[in-house]
């Protein structure tokens, strides 16, 4: 049997449930293949890796480019950074994105946000050849919601796939690290829910909130969902 970990660097509990439910719809594992870990104060730290196959690190609501970093996010940073170098396969969403890119000595900004819902995401030369993204097409699309962006990539990493509002969508470092800015766990039914729980944060527009609502059906999640199957594929 498969054994994965969901790396859950968020706070509040339904939040963190209803991540952990879109992980399973995306990658196709049951309950006993996915344990979930939420990183949420700083006594919470990792668990041994040993028998797992592969680490999936979910969103949160941090940024890198913000001017104080709480003790928390301090500390759930370190734990993330263990993951960067671990042997065992890992994928980074999100925020995971803009943090290993920072970490492997890239940048962050604030140049190319992009408001919650679907983005556009294509494929580099490198991306085509990748073993994650090899069967996709060149295009896809996916959804997403973001207030900051990787702005710099360091040499170390190779850049997959990019898009017209957002120029880092989705990097590899080294064999098996892989991070996309995109939400890959989400379909627009679970956008809607995840909206609901951040209204306040910046990704949209209160005002903006039924007409992004009403535009995300029009969304095929089905390769951005894709990559996390992928990544399981790969794994076992």
């Amino acid at each position: 049997m498969s054994s994965f970990l969901l790396v859950s660097p968020r706070t509040g509990d339904g939040v963190v449930a209803q991540e952990y439910k879109d992980f399973l719809q995306a990658t196709g594992l049951s309950r006993d293949e996915l344990t979930q870990v939420q990183l949420d104060s700083t006594e919470d730290v990792l668990p041994p890796l040993d028998g797992y196959d592969g680490v999936i690190v979910g969103g949160s609501p941090f940024n890198i480019t913000d001017k104080l970093h709480t003790p928390k996010q301090i500390h759930i940073m370190g734990q993330l950074r263990t993951l960067i170098d671990c042997e065992l396969p890992s994928i980074f969403i999100c925020f995971g994105a803009g943090f290993v890119a920072s970490e492997l000595g890239g940048s962050v900004g604030r140049t190319h946000p992009e408001e919650s819902g679907g983005t556009v995401v294509h494929l580099t030369e490198d991306g085509k050849r990748d073993p994650l993204l090899s069967s996709f097409p060149d295009t896809f699309q996916a959804l997403t919601g973001h207030t900051e962006n990787i702005t710099l990539l360091d040499s170390s990493c190779v850049l997959l796939a990019e898009g017209p509002t957002c120029p880092v969508q989705i990097f590899r470092y080294g064999e098996h690290t892989w991070a996309a800015q995109f939400h890959a766990e989400m379909d627009p039914a679970s956008m809607q829910i995840r909206m609901n729980f951040y209204m306040d944060y910046g990704y949209f527009h209160k005002e903006d909130y039924d007409a992004i609502v009403a535009t995300l059906p029009t969304v095929d999640t089905t390769y951005s969902n894709g990559l996390l199957a992928s990544f399981v594929r790969y794994c076992q």
